[in-house]
């Protein structure tokens, strides 16, 4: 029978995926389905690049065989569904996200013990490799699956049912503040429930470079390599944060089974260091994306801004609103603004003018009004 921790876990995390997915227009997640370029690069990225980056820093590096196995388990899990979460706040392309979320968590139940079985043979001794898999929680690894697959496809389904603009924002809110709880009762789980035994910062600096490599390693080669098959800038900040935001929790699991004593210790410290790191590395990434344009958030406007506001609402919404300006007669060309209550009860100001607008122009942002 599952504990209230993992019951309430469970909840947190379908409400933070219900509500990212719930945020994403339909049609947008459609066109991302047939963005096989992308989809196929993430997967890359996320089961080939990043697994052989952990399997280089074990097999050369000088970590000891519980930090390596928990390493190795850490850069071969699935993404976890904070990758989501940061893609929202800091407003890179969700609807990617989504899709590769969903994607690689029905992947992993194969890729991810193929994965282990291949590295761990060639790191360690072949004793190591079957230990390894025979350590993983395949219960909680599917009761994972179910929650994520699950609240991914009821979002998406009360997205195209409501069909409100409205209500993709209010969706990305109940998300953001369930991710928020999920951050703040994962901690408070790490700090009661260790008893201070994983010793995370009493290693030798070689500890702490070897756990970082990975992390590092994988936000560049993303970077270089969504460059080079020219993805759009949003879609490069998404699979970046997909490769690097690992599910450190399938690696503390495995350590409870595998070790105990001062190895239990060494490779409990491993995906506590890693979460800290993805979690402050990624934090500086995306603030530099946003910056540099790469986001769909405008760089000039205020940071709590850019983070409170789901410019992929906004987005879609005002390529919804260029459509109806398009499609109006020309002899409407004085039209100066027309307010539509939409079938949804929402309401649309529409503003056109023939002569000074065209359809490719970019959307002008009101901070103080929260829109256009």
């Amino acid at each position: 029978m599952m504990s209230f921790n993992e019951i309430a876990g469970n909840a947190l995390l379908f409400f933070l995926v219900f509500g990212m997915s719930a945020t994403v227009d339909i049609h947008m997640l459609l066109l991302q389905l047939k963005n096989i370029k992308a989809i196929l690069m993430g997967v890359f990225l996320q089961f080939a690049i990043l697994p052989v980056l952990g399997f280089l820093v074990v097999k050369y590096g000088t970590l000891d065989r519980s930090a390596g196995i928990s390493l190795l388990v850490v850069t071969s899990s699935p993404g976890g569904s904070y990758s989501n979460w940061w893609c929202s706040i800091f407003n890179a392309d969700l609807a990617l996200s989504v899709t590769m979320t969903a994607i690689s968590t029905l992947l992993s139940v194969v890729l991810m013990p193929a994965n282990l079985l291949i590295y761990s043979r060639y790191a360690f001794d072949h004793a190591d490799d079957a230990d390894v898999v025979d350590s993983l929680d395949f219960n909680s690894l599917f009761i994972a699956l179910t929650v994520v697959i699950s609240a991914i496809g009821l979002g998406l389904f009360a997205s195209a049912k409501v069909h409100s603009y409205k209500f993709n924002i209010y969706a990305n809110k109940l998300g953001n503040y369930a991710g928020i709880s999920l951050v703040a009762f994962s901690a408070l789980l790490s700090n009661t429930s260790g008893g201070g035994d994983q010793k995370i910062w009493n290693h030798e600096w070689q500890f702490y470079v070897g756990v970082m490599l990975p992390c590092l390693g994988g936000l560049l080669l993303s970077n270089v390599l969504t460059s080079f098959v020219s993805l759009n800038k949003p879609e490069r900040v998404t699979l970046s944060v997909e490769c690097c935001y690992q599910n450190v929790g399938i690696a503390t699991s495995v350590a409870l089974t595998m070790f105990q004593g001062e190895e239990l210790a060494t490779a409990m410290a491993v995906p506590l260091y890693y979460g800290l790191l993805e979690a402050v590395i990624l934090g500086f990434y995306c603030i530099g994306a946003w910056k540099l344009g790469w986001t769909k958030a405008p760089k000039n406007i205020n940071f709590f801004t850019m983070i409170g506001t789901s410019f992929e609402v906004l987005t879609t919404e005002h390529g919804d609103l260029i459509a109806i300006e398009v499609s109006l007669p020309k002899n409407q060309k004085d039209l100066k603004e027309k307010t539509k209550i939409g079938s949804d009860g929402d309401i649309l100001h529409l503003k056109h003018s023939i002569d000074e607008c065209d359809e490719d122009e970019e959307m002008d942002y009101d901070e103080t009004k929260c829109g256009w």
